[in-house]
């Protein structure tokens, strides 16, 4: 364990607890202190743990050869849900496994960049990446999104889809790709926006471009900048947050835990938040710098993606400078299935390091 990443162990698992801190917050009653999403989370994290040291063990370029083979279940398991499917927050999204409900969509983006790595290196003899190249990965990203987009659940389908196609940037798909996708998806944004979106996601974006019915489609924001201003520099305290306490935040442990975090800790101790993640990204980048086989640093690069662009955009729809998604705060937010593929990541993210280092 000469190698092991402890400080980046030590980031995570402050993240963590905080976040548990905060949901015990959100769900705490006199009558009922220890509420059941606060001892599920509870079990979540020490099985998340047991789940990220199981990640170390393994070679890493078999679980990138598994992850090739697997995402094709991942795929099936994605048609399963939007048949069988357990409905549930306008969604149907989940797949009832009796004890709890697990996402599949998580899987997306924990066996993506094994999938697509693994097809990279069996191709390592082709010098140029076309896009007849990345053909089969593009087309496998497009499935997975529309299948996720159709749960629906937009804000996941969005990260696979971007952390997909920052990968196959870094992973030096042709540039022109990316710039006539972006002239086709500007040309058919009317299309995608008629028949693509569904109503609440369409009223979500009137409502972040100042439009709409603000009692009724704004009313989650609101609360979420009223409970940010509220806080003040040091914060109400601990279970005193009156948007928290009063209910009038929806999603409070999940999606909107930020804002609970900056009305009850204030601006420092969101300040101090940002700086934890911030210091877990750089850090974990800098390690990245270090590893030699360009395989293994893609990899281990895709495993990152979709934790930080997750983080980012929750915090920036909290803010109100994205339009609201419905993305969980990676760590902190309740939620097993997302808790689970976070750690799973950065499992197997130091399993890479460690054997690179």
């Amino acid at each position: 364990m000469k190698s092991f990443d402890y400080i980046s162990f030590f980031l995570i698992l402050t993240l963590t607890a905080c976040g548990l801190l905060f949901i015990f917050s959100t769900t705490y009653t006199v009558a009922k202190p220890f509420s059941s999403f606060f001892i599920k989370q509870t079990i979540g994290i020490f099985s998340a743990i047991i789940i990220y040291l199981l990640c170390l063990l393994p070679d890493y370029r078999t679980i990138m050869r598994w992850g090739y083979f697997t995402y094709f279940g991942v795929i099936a398991l994605l048609i399963f849900t939007l048949i069988k499917g357990s409905v549930g927050m306008g969604g149907q999204r989940w797949i009832n496994l009796i004890f709890f409900k697990f996402q599949p969509s998580e899987l997306a983006k924990l066996l993506f960049p094994a999938c697509m790595v693994s097809y990279l290196h069996m191709q390592k003899k082709t010098i140029i990446h076309t896009v007849h190249l990345f053909t089969p990965i593009l087309i496998t990203l497009f499935i997975s999104f529309i299948l996720i987009q159709k749960q629906p659940d937009l804000g996941t389908a969005l990260i696979v889809l971007s952390s997909g196609l920052i990968l196959c940037w870094l992973a030096s798909l042709n540039k022109k790709f990316f710039l006539y996708s972006a002239f086709i998806v500007c040309a058919l944004t009317p299309i995608i926006w008629t028949c693509f979106l569904r109503d609440y996601q369409k009223n979500r974006i009137i409502v972040f471009l100042g439009y709409g019915d603000h009692k009724k489609e704004a009313y989650q924001i609101e609360q979420a900048h009223i409970a940010i201003g509220s806080g003040g520099l040091w914060g109400k305290g601990l279970f005193n947050g009156t948007q928290n306490r009063l209910r009038f935040l929806p999603e409070s442990r999940t999606d909107f835990i930020f804002a609970v975090l900056c009305e009850e800790w204030g601006l420092v101790g969101a300040f101090i938040i940002l700086l934890l993640y911030f210091s877990l990204f750089m850090r974990s980048f800098f390690i990245i710098t270090k590893i030699k086989d360009s395989y293994a640093q893609l990899f281990a690069t895709g495993l990152l993606l979709h934790i930080i662009i997750a983080t980012i955009i929750n915090i920036s729809m909290v803010l109100g400078i994205v339009p609201i998604v419905g993305i969980p705060l990676p760590l902190m937010s309740y939620g097993l299935s997302n808790l689970w593929i976070t750690y799973a990541s950065f499992g197997i993210f130091h399993n890479i390091v460690m054997q690179c280092s």
